[in-house]
């Protein structure tokens, strides 16, 4: 394929570093407002929970079905968003998304009973679903191969950015038990969302799957400097050219030996992120401290340093993670949360007190640390990268329905288990976890770091005919 030439004005002008840079700055500032939706959207539960638990008389079971609700609907949403990216593009699919979250955070806010607020919490689930998938699939295909790792990041720094947003929100509100706005507030960056996407392209690489080149080409002259352009199609137009040959759709191409065995690592990398505990922390932390002692208003306000700390962290993460790489991070952060997770059960021992209080909070917030700067992060940023382009919306929307499955399911059973087995209990199983996570991560996950998207597909053909984890 013969590269179009560069125009003198309009879309294909050729830009210097600087505007390249802007406006990458520019794609990544808009799309990821969808992962600060998703942020906010599962973190102002959190708050707001204590307060609808008074308000429609809810048990532990109660709780567990409205906050898992939102749970379940973003494991069908990560499926129909990865489809709907691969069919009509990365950028309507976001569309989608957006006015999916203005409803379902203008009807969570108005939901009169507890069915309705079920029914709410689902739809609002389909949009944090889809654009779980979809954001970071964006960000990936749009980035330069030398800044992806900190470009899809920076999706996961807007996840933690939502959820710290959500719970300032919860404790201002919480002096005047104002849940509703707590979850009404969401639909003001989901306008934002969907009038900001009318402006950015779709990504050279889905561009390219359909055929329109001259638009792929457009949109790679605003990201790199003019000399990489022409190597940068010609790559992504071979990876098409090899997948074409197959002559078998995205369903089919799954049943191919190498593509299969990357997808049950990619299952298995999504698993690894909710089964060791996280959410848990997220939805329930005022919930965790209330049983220590600590006030619900008190409790509210002190989740802010869980949300504080799981930003910093994150940037932390995304300013290593192109140096270090992706399986130091996973297997450094996961000895990390077993050893926080083994304290955290121990303290629930001791005596209650505000002492102890202060001390769960602390230990909640160390392993928040080691999860937000190196598991999320590194998850997250693999997903996105390691799935080859036919399947790629396909492939990562299966691997996220999976962890919102598993997500779902913490999210259910975790008020349930807190009060039949106790505190102690449930963070050493969670701790249990972390170990055999990093088990499963040392032996499959693969390293992605520094390498453009089709040399890495070719690498993972490779090392899942060697039966190896790439490198």
């Amino acid at each position: 394929m013969t590269a179009p030439t560069a125009s003198t004005t309009g879309a294909g002008t050729p830009r210097t570093q600087r505007t390249a840079k802007r406006f990458i700055v520019s794609i990544a500032a808009i799309a990821a407002i969808g992962g600060a939706l998703f942020g906010y959207d599962t973190g102002v539960i959190a708050g707001a929970l204590p307060f609808m638990e008074q308000h429609f008389s809810l048990d532990s079971l109660g709780e567990g079905v409205i906050t898992s609700a939102l749970l379940i609907g973003a494991a069908f949403g990560s499926l129909a968003g990865g489809r709907m990216s691969d069919r009509l593009g990365r950028k309507p699919a976001l569309l989608w998304a957006g006015a999916v979250f203005i409803g379902g955070a203008l009807a969570v806010a108005l939901a009169p009973t507890v069915p309705i607020m079920v029914a709410a919490r689902f739809l609002l689930g389909l949009a944090v679903g889809s654009a779980s998938v979809i954001t970071p699939l964006y960000l990936s295909e749009i980035a330069p191969p030398h800044i992806r790792g900190r470009l899809v990041s920076f999706n996961a720094l807007m996840i933690v950015s939502g959820q710290l947003l959500a719970y300032v929100i919860n404790a201002v509100l919480a002096q005047w038990e104002a849940w509703r706005w707590m979850l009404g507030l969401a639909a003001l960056p989901a306008v934002a969302l969907f009038i900001g996407m009318f402006f950015l392209p779709d990504t050279p690489r889905w561009y390219i799957s359909k055929g329109r080149d001259d638009e792929a080409a457009a949109v790679l002259r605003r990201t790199l400097p003019d000399g990489q352009v022409a190597d940068e199609l010609a790559r992504i137009d071979h990876a098409r050219a090899l997948e074409e040959s197959a002559q078998a759709g995205a369903w089919q191409q799954l049943r191919t030996p190498w593509i299969r065995r990357i997808l049950l690592i990619g299952i298995g990398l999504a698993v690894v992120q909710q089964i060791t505990g996280v959410n848990a922390v997220i939805y329930f932390a005022p919930k965790i401290l209330e049983s220590t002692g600590m006030g619900t208003n008190a409790a509210i306000t002190a989740s802010i340093a869980v949300g504080a700390v799981s930003v910093a962290a994150t940037a932390v993460g995304m300013s290593l993670i192109d140096r270090l790489g992706r399986r130091p991070m996973l297997m450094g952060g996961l000895t990390g949360m077993a050893v926080s997770l083994v304290a955290l059960g121990a303290s629930f021992h001791l005596p209650r007190s505000t002492a102890t209080s202060w001390l769960v909070l602390g230990l909640m917030v160390l392993y928040m640390a080691f999860m937000q700067a190196t598991l999320n992060t590194g998850v997250w940023l693999l997903l996105a990268e390691m799935f080859p382009l036919k399947v790629r919306g396909l492939a990562m929307g299966a691997a996220v329905f999976m962890m919102w499955l598993v997500n779902f399911t913490v999210a259910l059973v975790f008020p349930v288990l807190l009060d039949a087995a106790g505190a102690s209990v449930t963070f050493w199983i969670f701790a249990v976890m972390c170990v055999l996570s990093f088990v499963f991560c040392k032996r499959y996950a693969p390293e992605t770091k520094g390498m453009a998207l089709e040399d890495l597909e070719h690498e993972l053909r490779r090392a899942a005919a060697a039966g190896r984890p790439a490198s």
